[in-house]
C-alpha cells in the first residue's frame, strides 16, 4: 500500500478511536484521560496492534497539546487573580506541596530511583488535575459553593509552583551543573516576575497585539504567539509549557475569553493525542510489577489531598461538609502528572519503570477523583456527628 495512504489510514483510525473513547467517557461520567491512556497502551510497543509510521506527527502533536493545555490554563487567570490567590492560599499551598509530594518522593527513594526519580515522582503525586476538578465542580453544580474559592486558590498555587518546578526538573534531566540549575531557576523566576509585571500594568497592550475581529486571523496570531514563546522558553531551558502559561496570563479581558472559546477544540484534540502518545511509550507489560506501588500511592495521596482540603477549608471558616467536599475535589490527578512524567521519559537518569508507575497511578486517580467528589457527601453523613463541647463551670 502507498506510504502516504497508510499513514492517513492510521491517523484517521487514531482520531476516530479517540472520539469513540471520549464518547464512552461521557456516557459513564468520567474524565476521558484514563481511556486515552489505555488506548495508547493498546496500540503502543507491546500492545495489541502497534501503530506504524505516524510517530513523528503524533509526538509533535503531543507537544502542541501540552502547550495548549498550559496556554488555556493561563487564560483562565488574570495576573491580579494570581497575585491575590497566592496571598490567600500560600499556607495551604505549602501544606499541599509537602504532604502530596512526600509519598512520591518516598516511593522513588525506596525503589532506588535516585534524586531525579524522586523529584519526578514527587511532582506526579503532588499536582491535582485542574481540568478534571473544574469539570467535576461544574457537573455537580458546586461552582457557587463557599468552598470553591478555596479549591481554586489551591489550584492556582499549584500552577505557580509548576512554573518554578518544571525549569528545575528540566535542568536536572539535562544533567546540568549546580550552577546551571540555579541559573535556570533564576531565569524562570525573573521571567515570571517580568510577565506578571507586564500583565498587571500593560496587559491590555498584549491583548490588543493578538486580538482581531476576524476569527481566522485571531486564531493564527494567538496560536503562533504561543508556539513562538514556547519555543523561546524551551531554548532558554525554562520549559515550553510554562512559556505558553505565562502568555495566557498576559492576555486578559474579552480577548482571553474569546481565545478560550476558539482554542478549546484544538486543545482537546491535541491533548488527547498527547495522552495517547504517553500511553504509546509505555509497555503494558511493565505495569503489573508496579501496580502495588501505584495503589500505595493512590491510597496515601488520596488521604493527603483530603487532609489538605479539609485544613484549607477549615482555615476559611467553612463547615464540616464543605471541608470534606474541598478535600475530595482535589483528589483527581491527570494531565499535569502525565506532563511531568512525559518530560522524564527516555532520559538516562530516569528508570523505564517510572512511566509505567505514573500511567497506572494516573489511571487510578483520574477515575477515583470524580467518584470521590460525587459520593463524599453521603459518606460524611454516615460518620457520627461531633458532639458540641459542654461548657466548663469555673
Amino acid at each position: 500500500m502507498d506510504h502516504v495512504a497508510l499513514e492517513l489510514l492510521e491517523l484517521g483510525a487514531v482520531f476516530f478511536g479517540l472520539g469513540l473513547l471520549g464518547r464512552l467517557a461521557q456516557r459513564i461520567g468520567l474524565s476521558p484521560i484514563p481511556l486515552y491512556l489505555l488506548g495508547g497502551l493498546a496500540f503502543g510497543s507491546g500492545g495489541l496492534i502497534p501503530l506504524g509510521d505516524i510517530g513523528d506527527f503524533t509526538s509533535l502533536a503531543g507537544e502542541v497539546g501540552v502547550i495548549l493545555l498550559l496556554l488555556l490554563l493561563g487564560l483562565e487567570y488574570s495576573a491580579a487573580e494570581l497575585v491575590t490567590g497566592l496571598r490567600r492560599s500560600w499556607a495551604a499551598g505549602i501544606v499541599d506541596a509537602v504532604l502530596n509530594s512526600a509519598p512520591g518522593v518516598a516511593v522513588a527513594l525506596i525503589l532506588g530511583w535516585g534524586v531525579v526519580g524522586a523529584m519526578v515522582l514527587g511532582g506526579v503525586t503532588y499536582i491535582s488535575s485542574s481540568g478534571i476538578v473544574a469539570k467535576v465542580l461544574s457537573d455537580l453544580g458546586r461552582l457557587g459553593n463557599r468552598e470553591t474559592p478555596v479549591i481554586l486558590s489551591v489550584l492556582v498555587f499549584e500552577d505557580l509552583v509548576m512554573a518554578l518546578y518544571l525549569p528545575i526538573l528540566t535542568a536536572l534531566l539535562l544533567g546540568v551543573t549546580l550552577l546551571g540549575g540555579l541559573s535556570a531557576v533564576g531565569i524562570s523566576v525573573a521571567v515570571i516576575a517580568v510577565v506578571l509585571l507586564v500583565a498587571l500594568r500593560y496587559g491590555r497592550y498584549v491583548s490588543a497585539l493578538v486580538d482581531s475581529d476576524d476569527r481566522e486571523v485571531f486564531l493564527l496570531k494567538i496560536l503562533g504567539a504561543a508556539l513562538l514563546i514556547a519555543g523561546f522558553a524551551q531554548a532558554m531551558q525554562v520549559s515550553a509549557a510554562i512559556g505558553a502559561f505565562l502568555l495566557g496570563i498576559a492576555v486578559s479581558g474579552s480577548t482571553a475569553e474569546n481565545a478560550t472559546k476558539l482554542l478549546e477544540p484544538l486543545r482537546d484534540l491535541f491533548a488527547a493525542v498527547f495522552f495517547l502518545v504517553f500511553g504509546l511509550t509505555t509497555d503494558p507489560k511493565a505495569i503489573p510489577p508496579v501496580i502495588g506501588w501505584a495503589l500505595v500511592l493512590a491510597v496515601s495521596t488520596t488521604l493527603t489531598k483530603v487532609a489538605t482540603g479539609w485544613w484549607a477549608a477549615k482555615r476559611a471558616g467553612i463547615g464540616r461538609m464543605g471541608r470534606a467536599r474541598t478535600g475530595a475535589a482535589l483528589v483527581a490527578r491527570g494531565e499535569f502528572s502525565i506532563v511531568i512524567a512525559g518530560l522524564a521519559v527516555g532520559h538516562p537518569g530516569v528508570p523505564a519503570e517510572l512511566s509505567a508507575l505514573a500511567t497506572a497511578y494516573v489511571l487510578i486517580m483520574a477515575v477515583l477523583g470524580p467518584v470521590a467528589a460525587r459520593y463524599v457527601e453521603p459518606a460524611v453523613r454516615l460518620l457520627p456527628a461531633r458532639k458540641p463541647r459542654e461548657p466548663v463551670n469555673v
